[in-house]
Formats: C-alpha cells, structure tokens, sequence
C-alpha cells in the first residue's frame, strides 16, 4: 500500500537534519529531540512536542549547539539529558548535554556541556545508551574503536572503562546495545556484524557478509534483531542460528539507511532510505508462527502495510515514541520532521 503522509508537519527546522529521537525518559509528553546540520550556520536543537489533542508539534525549546550534529541520542532515563556527535574542525566530537529549566521560556540561553567524550582519535560514529533502564555506562564507536564509559553526570565526569580496537584494516560504522543484556553490543564493522561481551571486551560471535547500514535488537524478545542493508534490503536474524537471516523484507527503491522496531508491537518495523520514503512493515518475530505448517492460511504473512512517500529528500531519521507507540517521527534531509499515527494498523 502507497499512499502521501496524512501526519503533522513540524516546519520549525530551518536547515538540513538527519538525527531525531524520542525522548522516552518523558512520561508525560509524546517527545522528540532532533539536531540540525548546517555547515555555515550556528546548528539548534529543538524540543518537539506533540499537543495533547494529537493535532499540533510545538516547539518546546530551541537550543543552539556549536557544530554539525550527526548523531542524537536521548537519555532513556533523564528526560533534559541527550548525547550527540559532531563535527569539531576537520575531526568529530562526542559530548553529554543537559537541557537548561525552561521556565516558560521556549528559548533556553545554552545547553549545559555535562561532560565531553574526549578520548577518541578516529571519526566517532554513534554514542549508545543502555535502553533498558537507568544505567552509569555509555558506549561510544569510532571508526577503529569500542569504547566503554562511566558517566558521573551530576560531577561533571566520564572515564574510560576499557576500550577495544577492531585494528587498522577494519571499520566500524555503528551498532546497537542489547536491551536484554547490559554486557552485550553488537557493532557493524565492514560487511560483517561483530559481537562483544563488555566485561572482558572481546569478541563473542559474527556475522558475515551482512552489509548492514543499520542494526536494532527486537525491544521484546531476547537473541532477535533486524539489519537494514545496502543491497538486500531489511533482513530478521536469530542470534542462537546466526549463519542465515530467518526473514527477509524487500526494503527501499534506493538505500536502505535506517531501521527501527516498535517498542512495544514487535511486529511493526520501520524503514526509511535515500529513496525519500518511510516503510512500514508487519514482519511476525522468528518463532512466533513455527507451529502453523507453511502452507496454512492461518499462518500469519509479513507484509508491507504502508509507505509514506510525501517527502521531498532523503529520510535519514526515523524514531517511535515510547510514550504512545502507535506514534511515530521521521525527519527528511531537508529538515521536515513528520509525525504519523499508526494505530489503524495495530491488532486489538
């Protein structure tokens, strides 16, 4: 099914964008953080609220921030806390931010730099949070290294916990920390997803050849994750059976950039490439339909629910809310940020 975005416009980004995320720490407001990337221009970052009647995105706070951001990440515990990546001269940086009291003021005079991720000596690539619950680790990704952090926000201080390098003929381009498992991360380095265990850094498991953009661990069930990929589009793995993909989904006309599963539907995933269209999918999680024979009209059937296609440029950002998961954001190149519903699709 294709079909235009019926969603909200939030028209408040005034240059490029690629990164948006919930803000799941809130528990009282459908929130999105997103940050610009403006080569010449002083680069914001702004609050984005969804009115309570669900009809309107509000600016709740304007935030410049000092250079290109190409990476956000909301912490999952602390509503005014997020890290990002950025462009520092001709190298990147990584910092922890904390959002100012408002006070009523929709325009805060400055974050507050909590602390600075100042040990890297390659491009940094992402900072992940634990997703699962309060937690006093980071881990940040360059191109050559896995870095383990402690974080004491409230001092000001971040020290290395230990560090792993994948070595000078390798590169590492993101990855996506366990749910399920604090001590578990799993990175894409060069065609391959690689696996470590973060007590004693060192590599568990790989799998080859899967040319992933992107990666996401499935939100409810343990040992499942999802890759978007350059040529194969999305593919299903089941981490205990790791040789093959359990399921595969065509993806975009173009590159498939971004993935994302539903926090709470773990059946409805969200794609989003350079052909400046958003996907959503019905993909039932390995195992759930094993005992249904192939040939069975009961058998449930991965499906294409919908694509969104009213977009003018690439869709770098996609993000669900916690708070509300039939809802979701996506952010195009171009700084248009769309919220959409999906809740028709969702079963009863």
């Amino acid at each position: 099914m294709r079909g235009a975005s019926t969603g909200i416009v939030y028209g408040g980004l005034k240059y490029q964008a690629r990164c948006i995320a919930d803000v799941k720490a809130d528990t009282d407001h459908t929130s999105f953080l997103a940050g610009t990337l403006s080569l010449k221009e002083e680069n914001e970052v702004h609050l984005i609220r969804l009115s309570p009647p669900g009809s309107e995105l509000v600016c709740e706070g304007l935030f410049y921030h000092p250079n290109e951001i190409w990476d956000l990440k909301s912490c999952p515990f602390n509503p005014r806390i997020f890290s990002t990546v950025f462009t520092l001269g001709e190298t990147y940086g990584a910092s922890v931010w904390q959002i100012p009291e408002l006070n009523g003021q929709s325009n805060a005079p400055q974050l507050e730099q909590l602390v600075s991720l100042n040990e890297h000596s390659f491009k940094i690539k992402c900072v992940l949070w634990w997703p699962s619950g309060k937690y006093d680790k980071l881990i940040s990704i360059d191109e050559g290294n896995l870095f383990l952090w402690s974080i004491d926000a409230s001092n000001k201080m971040a020290k290395v916990i230990s560090q792993e390098s994948v070595g000078m003929l390798h590169n590492l381009s993101g990855g996506a920390w366990d749910p399920h498992d604090r001590n578990a991360v799993a990175g894409i380095c060069d065609s391959s997803l690689e696996f470590w265990d973060l007590r004693t850094m060192k590599k568990t498991s790989s799998i080859e050849q899967a040319h992933a953009r992107d990666v996401e661990y499935n939100p409810k069930k343990q040992h499942l994750l999802v890759t978007a990929e350059d040529v194969s589009g999305i593919r299903l793995w089941d981490l205990r059976r790791p040789k093959f993909p359990v399921k595969e989904l065509p993806g975009h006309a173009h590159w498939t950039w971004v993935i994302r599963h539903n926090p709470e539907y773990n059946e409805l995933i969200l794609s989003a490439g350079t052909d400046s269209t958003v996907n959503l999918w019905l993909a039932h999680p390995p195992g759930a339909d094993d005992s249904i024979p192939v040939d069975s009209p009961k058998r449930p059937k991965d499906s294409l629910l919908n694509s969104y296609t009213d977009y003018e440029d690439s869709v770098y950002g996609l993000a669900w809310s916690t708070r509300e998961p039939s809802v979701f954001a996506s952010l195009s190149y171009d700084g248009r940020v769309v919220v959409e519903s999906v809740k028709s699709y969702i079963r009863k």
